[in-house]
């Protein structure tokens, strides 16, 4: 009998335990929802613009429902929630969960074009670092070569053009800074690399004349009657060529006009050895 009192403290506490214990499966059951209220909880915060309650009954139905249809498509819609919500690295960091867990989700496409928006959308002033504009580029360039004929595609095509634009707007604001300071080989790098490697963009025509400048500084005068003589071919009525034209002394001046025989003009012949 004795022995029973020494047991009878440990018994009590047992008892106390599994009573808290039944009453915590209790309540989570009665924390559950059916998937279909919580996903229409999600979708009415959502059209009110309560991106923060959107996003959390989102996840509720993730976290309530793992092996439901509808599991999927709030992982989506959290990731979308926080994207709306200006969260942006909260939204990557779904999306590339839900783009790793889900590789051939008949939605993958859009997830790589809202994380690409993630990046696109905090795109700053070119004064900036342009690191999430090279992550945006990235993004933009890999939904466009996974998916072409994705509905997203072209938009991408789009915000990767002016990607590209706001990068060499970048080089060239860099160039000019150069430029300014009288390094003219460190300029004639940017300008370079602007012709080179973003020859689809708007900066193209004032790198050439930008170039045509730097050479003619540096005493390069057959140098730049080559790039002013593809600045005239390829943008035959911008400022820029009339400005570079201002530049040459009557000798280089003859050779643009009586150049058409043995001058190349492509903008890839600046990069081939003479």
């Amino acid at each position: 009998m004795q022995k029973l009192r020494h047991f009878l403290p440990l018994f009590a506490l047992c008892a106390i335990l599994l009573t808290g214990c039944s009453h915590d499966k209790k309540d989570k059951t009665q924390d559950e929802q059916p998937v279909e209220v919580l996903y229409n909880k999600a979708a009415d915060a959502m059209a009110k613009q309560k991106y923060d309650e959107a996003s959390k009954n989102f996840d509720e139905v993730e976290r309530q429902h793992p092996y439901s249809p509808w599991a999927v498509q709030a992982e989506l819609m959290s990731a979308y929630a926080s994207y709306k919500n200006e969260k942006y690295d909260e939204a990557e960091a779904a999306l590339d969960r839900f783009i790793e867990l889900h590789p051939g989700n008949k939605d993958i496409d859009y997830a790589l074009y809202l994380k690409a928006l993630c990046s696109y959308e905090q795109i700053g002033d070119v004064a900036r670092d342009q690191g999430l504009t090279k992550q945006a580029l990235d993004d933009l360039e890999t939904l466009i070569r996974r998916f072409p004929d994705s509905r997203y595609a072209r938009d991408a095509s789009i915000k990767r053009d002016l990607t590209l634009d706001h990068l060499a707007g970048k080089e060239m604001d860099v160039g000019r800074y150069y430029l300014h300071r009288h390094e003219i080989n460190a300029a004639v790098n940017r300008f370079l690399t602007v012709v080179k490697d973003y020859q689809t963009t708007t900066h193209v025509p004032e790198a050439l004349e930008r170039l045509v400048e730097c050479y003619m500084t540096l005493g390069l005068n057959d140098q730049a009657t080559k790039v002013a003589a593809v600045l005239g071919y390829n943008y035959p009525g911008s400022k820029w060529y009339a400005r570079a034209y201002k530049l040459m002394d009557p000798r280089q001046r003859e050779q643009l006009k009586n150049g058409n025989g043995w001058m190349n003009r492509t903008v890839d012949s600046l990069f081939k050895p003479d």
